[in-house]
């Protein structure tokens, strides 16, 4: 088949040994990002499948209708960026591992370095030590403290995992649902969703966006924090209310924010002022980007592909198409 990959910014895939499982296809590897229809439509206009980066470029209907030849969609995890509906209205099948029971490793470890990060202020101390100057004020002691974690999924239970090791007292808040699994495995819940914000050291937030989970930590949360709190967004930056990490800076409550995610990605150069603030530690969405996650999900999109031009395609996330024939457009 002919397989289009995109945003592969770092031209890192074809070093791991997962692309050994598109041997015999005609891979083309897009090393840039552009949201442009036209321009996409014109690069991926031969393609028969196309490999998506993660959320990194939006599927639409406009680009869809302008890509006679495409017949598969491969990638893994959510697809908030893939217009489902059209896919199936233009006879594109979708496939996406879920991969139910297998944490985010990768995620898991940023997340807990960014809190050891936030306590000992360690972006900080090495930009004044590079200034010339010989220690800050002094940081934090993770051991003793409370870890609140927002989410009760699987990065979430993970880092709970590195905090204990660290000594750290874990509670939780999440949805109904997920506060009733919490409990169900015995761990402990805040007493209140107020008292969650309130009486944690460090939160850290693990919630998958959907339209109702937008904005679901608001200025009110952020605001109850105490002063020497920490704040750590590692999942998408959609979940925190539009301007509450900015009056959270304003006020000094919560005193730190460690950020992974912003509302424009990618983004160069910096222009969310949040990024060059003195109290904010910013990485580039680099949770799931190393060399051995990144090995570990695009096997699965390959071999999803692979599956596909064996004629029996597998997590099919709109499988009516497959069962249409899904048949060459052109």
């Amino acid at each position: 088949m002919k397989v289009h990959i995109l945003d592969d910014w770092f031209d890192t895939l074809r070093t791991l040994p997962s692309f050994r499982l598109l041997y015999g296809h005609e891979v083309t590897l897009w090393t840039d990002h552009t949201d442009d229809v036209a321009t996409l439509a014109a690069r991926l206009a031969p393609a028969e499948a196309l490999v998506l980066f993660r959320e990194r470029t939006s599927i639409t209907a406009p680009l869809l209708e302008r890509l006679p030849n495409l017949r598969l969609i491969s990638q893994r995890s959510v697809y908030p960026h893939v217009d489902v509906p059209a896919c199936t209205a233009n006879g594109v099948l979708l496939s996406s591992n879920m991969h139910a029971d297998t944490p985010s490793i990768a995620a898991s470890e940023l997340t807990f370095a960014l809190i050891l990060s936030t306590a000992r202020q360690i972006p900080q101390q090495m930009a004044a030590l590079q200034a010339g100057l010989w220690q800050l004020a002094p940081g934090q002691t993770l051991r003793g403290r409370r870890l609140g974690l927002y989410g009760y999924g699987r990065i979430a239970r993970q880092v709970a995992g590195y905090a204990r090791a660290f000594g750290m007292e874990v509670v939780w808040w999440a949805s109904e649902a997920g506060r009733a699994r919490a409990l169900a495995d015995g761990e402990p819940l805040a007493a209140s969703r107020a008292a969650f914000f309130a009486e944690s050291d460090f939160v850290s937030l693990h919630v998958r966006l959907k339209p109702e989970t937008r904005g679901i930590i608001t200025r009110d949360d952020l605001l109850s924090m105490k002063p020497s709190a920490g704040f750590i967004n590692t999942s998408r930056s959609g979940l925190v209310e539009t301007g509450a990490l900015q009056a959270a800076l304003d006020a000094g409550r919560p005193g730190r924010l460690a950020l992974d995610v912003f509302d424009r990605e990618p983004m160069t150069p910096p222009v969310d002022p949040l990024v060059l603030h003195p109290n904010v530690i910013a990485t580039p969405h680099i949770g799931y980007v190393t060399e051995d996650e990144l090995d570990l999900q695009f096997a699965d999109i390959y071999e999803q592909i692979n599956a596909f031009a064996a004629g029996a395609p597998i997590h099919m996330i709109n499988p009516e198409v497959h069962r249409q024939g899904n048949p060459a457009r052109g």
